[in-house]
């Protein structure tokens, strides 16, 4: 369907994949020189098999409604992944078996080794089959979700479209904009559910096969999370309960006085105050190109260069429109050298700091492409959500690029870090829903979502009133696409935005230098640890009560110092 992507194998053909990765498991390796050509061999056979695939996935997210997109994708998930999961281990095991691997530099292939073994320990080839039925189920999510529309004033838009009415000043506006998004969605919810009844029973499947005890365990080793666990999580949550929720509460409390309202209801959470409209910063797609692009001239020519690159490579397609998924992401082309942004703009404020968000990714992705080997190209999830978050903040001093008004730009972001408040305890509820689902895999539906509801309340949800609306509360975390597609992927949001304030804070106190640690620790890629990583970047693996705190009281500060600027 597209051009922007290179396609070195006929992916139709799974045979010529077969007997090129069949090559790799026959060659013989009788010295530490070969074995590391064989290494860099290998690398770039999967970077060309993953250029491929990466390449129908962005199709089929980018035109979900396409029969061709879905043909190719689900051609890849039922004959080309299998393949593939099946050789790498059959490669990983040759690795692990050689032994000309002890002879390998360890400061070089240290942790690539830990990963093999790792890897090894995981995989069941019974567990194939499964995954292979996951993504079905997942396709199935994103062709509901991705076709959900509603009708308003007599035409036909997307969720994502009908976002910014969420935002009108006029109550009456957002409490209609909000009924029909949701009486919308949950037509769908009893299909949503059997998905992720289906999922759970799926996914706890995997772990027994793999003989683990809980899907949870299965997940941590999968993400390769060996530096923290989930008793960690479970420590993490209660700080959050303890330090931010009390400040997301004294924030409710200010909305409703901003709101002139006695009660917030569901409608009035993105609210413009009467008297002000939503924030609008930009009108085309092309104008947020080129005013983000402005900004990151201002920060650092080559974040721009990199930006305009990809607009002239065709590798944005940030439009919403019917037949494309939800949410968004960025991708990297291992062959192409390129990173690809998905999202689904519809003229709002959070459409900016989606863009700003994913060009961190992009960013990443550039500064660690020459490293040869995909497993240490490829950041975890602690550390790419950590320059995307971070590049947020950073950019924040230049803002005024989008908004010309003095109010409007302290309104800005005055929002970015109340959100920062606001996200905490909301991403911390994601996980602990995803601790909870495969800790007690045998829950219903209705536990499912009495749960959801339970720790939305736990979490700061009792400054707001759902009566009359319990059944969108409980279904809400249909939403979130993560815990269908990326089980568990949430967490790693919350760590980085901890971590991406304690580099707004390094930033505040030394522009420069911050710019440069946090280019550094984007240039590490895999090939060291989160702490390392973290520390290349100037700041601290670290997400303790005493941390949470300190930061809390910084963003505190941080605000106050808007609030002067106001008056």
């Amino acid at each position: 369907m597209s051009t922007f992507y290179q396609e070195r194998y006929d992916f139709s053909k799974p045979e010529t994949i077969e007997s090129e990765l069949n090559r790799l498991v026959q060659q013989p390796i009788d010295s530490v020189e070969k074995l590391e050509s064989w290494i860099l061999t290998q690398a770039q056979v999967f970077d060309a098999i993953d250029e491929g695939l990466r390449g129908h996935y962005i199709d089929f997210q980018c035109h979900s409604d396409s029969p061709e997109a879905k043909r190719a994708i689900e051609r890849d998930q039922e004959k080309i992944e299998p393949l593939i999961k099946k050789y790498r281990a059959l490669l990983d095991q040759k690795f692990v078996d050689s032994p000309h691997k002890e002879e390998l530099d360890p400061a070089t292939y240290g942790r690539f080794i830990k990963m093999k073994e790792n890897a090894l320990e995981l995989f069941r080839e019974e567990n194939i089959a499964i995954e292979v039925e996951e993504d079905r189920l997942t396709n199935q999510y994103f062709e509901i979700t991705g076709s959900i529309t509603v009708k308003w004033h007599g035409e036909e838009k997307t969720l994502s479209q009908m976002s910014p009415y969420l935002q009108d000043p006029n109550r009456d506006i957002r409490k209609k904009a909000f009924t029909l998004m949701n009486e919308a969605r949950l037509q769908h919810k009893d299909q949503l559910q059997s998905i992720m009844d289906q999922l759970i029973s799926l996914r706890e499947k995997k772990a027994k096969n793999a003989d683990l005890n809980t899907f949870t365990e299965y997940m941590f080793k999968e993400y390769e999370r060996f530096d923290y666990t989930p008793e960690d999580c479970k420590e993490l949550a209660r700080s959050i309960q303890e330090h931010v929720v009390p400040l997301k509460n004294e924030l409710m409390n200010k909305e409703k006085e901003r709101l002139k309202v006695d009660t917030l209801k569901p409608w009035d959470l993105n609210a413009s105050p009467s008297g002000q409209n939503p924030l609008k910063p930009f009108h085309t797609t092309d104008e947020l190109i080129n005013k983000s692009s402005s900004i990151f001239t201002k920060l650092d020519a080559s974040f721009a260069h990199l930006l305009t690159d990809m607009h002239q490579k065709g590798t944005l397609d940030l439009d919403t429109r019917k037949g494309k998924a939800p949410g968004g992401f960025c991708d990297f082309l291992p062959l192409s050298g390129v990173s690809f942004i998905f999202m689904n703009a519809d003229t709002s404020h959070d459409d900016m700091i989606t863009l700003l968000h994913e060009m961190g990714h992009c960013i990443h992705n550039s500064r660690s492409q020459e490293i040869q080997l995909p497993s240490y190209r490829e950041a975890p999830m602690e550390s790419a959500e950590l320059a995307s978050m971070t590049m947020e903040l950073l950019t924040m001093d230049y803002w005024d690029h989008f908004y010309d008004d003095k109010e409007e730009l302290l309104r800005a972001k005055r929002e970015q870090l109340e959100g920062i408040i606001h996200f905490l305890p909301g991403g911390i509820v994601i996980d602990q829903f995803q601790h909870w689902l495969y800790e007690n895999p045998n829950h219903t539906a209705k536990e499912r979502n009495e749960k959801f509801k339970e720790l939305k309340q736990s979490f700061g949800g009792q400054q707001v009133d759902w009566s009359e609306n319990e059944e969108i509360l409980e279904n809400t975390w249909q939403k979130v696409l993560h815990i269908f597609e990326v089980p568990f992927y949430y967490v790693e949001y919350v760590i980085a935005q901890l971590g991406a304030v304690q580099m707004y804070k390094q930033y505040k106190e030394n522009p420069k230098q911050t710019l440069e640690n946090y280019k550094y620790a984007l240039s590490l890629g895999n090939t060291k640890s989160l702490n390392e990583v973290y520390k290349a970047a100037g700041i601290s693996f670290d997400f303790s009560a005493e941390m949470i705190q300190e930061l809390m009281a910084f963003v505190s500060d941080e605000l106050k110092a808007l609030e002067t600027s106001y008056s």
